[in-house]
């Protein structure tokens, strides 16, 4: 199953590829390449995997992270929206470690798209996801992929602590709460600039998520969640006064937020998952809104987007888009070894 040690991608094999492909990594790309094979095991070792998973990863890139993962043993559904970058992916590993060949598939695919994926479901996602769209490709996973009981993403350490924020801390916001319906989640460890070519501006981090079972309620997780963006739509408002327009005036949120067992008084960061989702029952009691019978499983196409507070990237404007973007939907072709691109 084992390949050489040699077989992961260094920091010559990295540019030599990049070179031979054309590819110039900028800001407006939002290219970072991870060229020590030290940190790569790191990261496959801290995704708590076992020989023969399978799992997804978004951005793939040169093949960095996808090659550790083959190395420890998985089978490896990539996700690449790069037309290039897609197609040599399947022809470096040929060149490299062919005996790993039948265990990769590459999917030419914006993430924010996919809807299925070939093969068995994946149980876990390993990912180095691009900066500026991190967290909605996390929510969009976790949302369409309930096969998915493990993940593991390298972010930004700024949203790396918003994942991970309990109720109450500075960084507790709305990729917090949207996680935790979905998931435990903790940062496990910091990545260092250095390792990346070319190098960021910023550091990185891993973020573990284990899946666990939504909270118990009426209301949908569409509903639950955009409780959640109203709470934060503006911070420093009381909940009485941020849900208000919600629910029709301040008095009749008030009057939810009692119902819900929750102060009217209470800021957005000081409440749980669990405490929006019983604002949501208690605002669709108030409304009169029936059940849905499905609750909390409908797909949400916007989840984490348009809604989701701005991360420090866009906040700052230092490296926003520097580690990935998104482009308009194309068509879905598979990208398997040894076939040339469609």
């Amino acid at each position: 199953m084992n390949a050489p040690s040699n077989a992961l991608l260094g920091p010559v094999q990295i540019r030599d590829l990049a070179g031979r492909l054309g590819v110039r990594p900028t800001k407006t790309l939002g290219q970072n390449f991870v060229h020590d094979a030290g940190t790569v095991r790191k990261i496959v070792r801290s995704a708590g995997l076992e020989p023969g998973q399978h799992v997804v990863e978004v951005g793939p890139g040169l093949g960095s992270l996808t090659f550790g993962l083959l190395e420890a043993g998985m089978t490896v559904v990539a996700v690449e929206i790069d037309p290039v970058l897609a197609e040599q992916l399947p022809q470096t590993l040929a060149d490299r470690a062919p005996e790993w060949s039948d265990r990769l598939t590459v999917v030419l695919q914006d993430a924010l798209t996919v809807t299925e994926l070939p093969g068995p479901a994946p149980t876990a996602l390993v990912a180095n996801l691009p900066y500026n769209v991190a967290v909605p490709v996390l929510l969009t996973f976790l949302e369409r992929f309930d096969s998915l009981d493990r993940v593991l993403v390298m972010v930004q350490a700024e949203v790396a602590d918003r994942l991970a924020a309990p109720p109450g801390n500075r960084t507790y916001g709305i990729p917090s709460v949207k996680a935790a319906w979905y998931a435990t989640a903790r940062r496990t460890s910091t990545i260092g600039r250095n390792v990346f070519w070319p190098v960021p501006n910023v550091d990185s981090a891993l973020v573990l998520l284990e899946r666990r079972a939504h909270p118990e309620t009426r209301a949908t997780r569409e509903r639950v969640f955009e409780v959640v963006d109203a709470a934060f739509a503006q911070r420093r408002k009381m909940l009485r006064g941020a849900l208000a327009e919600l629910a029709g005036s301040a008095a009749a949120a008030a009057q939810a937020l009692e119902a819900a067992g929750v102060d009217p008084t209470t800021r957005g960061e000081q409440l749980t998952v669990d405490d929006f989702a019983r604002i949501a029952e208690a605002l669709d009691d108030q409304a009169g809104t029936a059940p849905d019978e499905t609750t909390g499983t409908a797909p949400d196409e916007t989840a984490g987007t348009a809604q989701d507070e701005p991360d420090a990237t866009e906040q700052d404007g230092t490296v926003t888009a520097e580690r990935g973007s998104t482009s308009p939907a194309g068509t879905t072709p598979l990208v398997r070894p040894g076939t040339a691109r469609p």
